[in-house]
């Protein structure tokens, strides 16, 4: 755990703030590279994920941004009511689930709304490489669109491309994905809807799976009627837990003193990403892909269930 003091808030657009993180020792932070993020110890007692956006070169400093969401349980909103500049935080080391593919010869960024954030730092991993790439960012007005003086003047703004909503500007991902290149991966952030519009139109055009990236910032709302309760397995101890149908796998095995690491508790973070043994699990995750799920060989079990009467997991 790192102790970091804010030393910089500024509002980057409405409701969305960036904060400029810097050790509270005065010692260089952690590395990191392109797409990584680390977890926020928020005033709200609430864990929660931010991804770093600044050159990822930098030691002196991380940059986060911030959407103050009305729906969320209170962690943004702590972030842009209580933290001021001065004010110490807790924050974990930068993980990164959301990596640059070093197979990759070209690369096509595309960010909705908040979802600049890890693409910022894309961009000037890419730029500080002289790779090929090409940026697009979505937004419903300038007054919504964050990090657009950074965009500016960017030394790669040649590479950026704006879609303002309020001008017609809206992004065709139909007609941008139309030509899938072998050597050309995609990546996209932002809202859920509007990842999902942009993986239905790589999907369409025929983009290999492996070579598209997303990184969500929220999960999709679950229906969680007709859950039903079920059996975990620990394959190493062969002790039994009964899962509740309104609790989940990470709830019930934490409460018993079984240790799974897990940061983000909605299935968009990877953290908690457990092997399954034997089963079938109920994937309700936005962290792995279709491919992944089909395997049934892991899943989160902070969100996940079972479609089988157990599940026996490797721990």
């Amino acid at each position: 755990m790192l102790s970091v003091l804010a030393r910089r808030k500024v509002s980057e657009a409405d409701g969305i703030c960036s904060f400029e993180l810097c050790a509270a020792d005065g010692e260089p932070l952690p590395g990191f590279s392109a797409g990584a993020h680390i977890d926020v110890h928020t005033p709200a007692g609430v864990v929660r994920q931010y991804s770093l956006c600044n050159p990822p070169g930098e030691r002196h400093r991380y940059v986060i941004g911030v959407l103050r969401d009305a729906q969320s349980r209170g962690g943004s909103q702590a972030m842009h009511e209580h933290v001021q500049v001065g004010h110490t935080l807790r924050i974990s080391e930068p993980r990164n689930l959301f990596a640059l593919a070093t197979e990759a010869r070209s690369h096509l960024l595309i960010a909705g709304g908040i979802g600049i954030t890890p693409i910022l730092a894309m961009a000037h991993e890419l730029s500080a490489q002289g790779a090929d790439f090409a940026l697009h960012y979505c937004f419903r007005s300038p007054a919504r669109g964050a990090f657009l003086a950074a965009l500016a003047d960017a030394p790669w703004a040649q590479h950026v491309t704006l879609h303002d909503d309020s001008r017609g500007d809206r992004l065709d991902a139909a007609a941008l994905l139309n030509a899938p290149a072998p050597d050309r991966h995609l990546y996209v952030c932002g809202p859920a809807g509007f990842i999902d519009a942009v993986l239905s139109a790589a999907h369409a055009a025929g983009w290999p799976e492996a070579h598209v990236h997303r990184e969500f910032f929220s999960a999709a709302p679950t229906d969680r009627h007709g859950d039903q309760p079920f059996e975990v397995e620990l394959a190493r101890s062969g002790r039994v837990f009964q899962i509740p149908s309104q609790r989940s796998v990470f709830e019930v095995l934490d409460e018993a003193g079984v240790e799974i690491e897990t940061s983000c508790e909605q299935g968009i973070c990877g953290a908690c990403v457990t092997r399954v043994l034997s089963g079938t699990p109920d994937h309700r995750d936005q962290f792995m892909s279709e491919t992944e799920h089909a395997k049934n060989d892991q899943f989160t079990p902070c969100c996940s269930r079972a479609k089988s009467p157990r599940l026996v997991l490797d721990l």
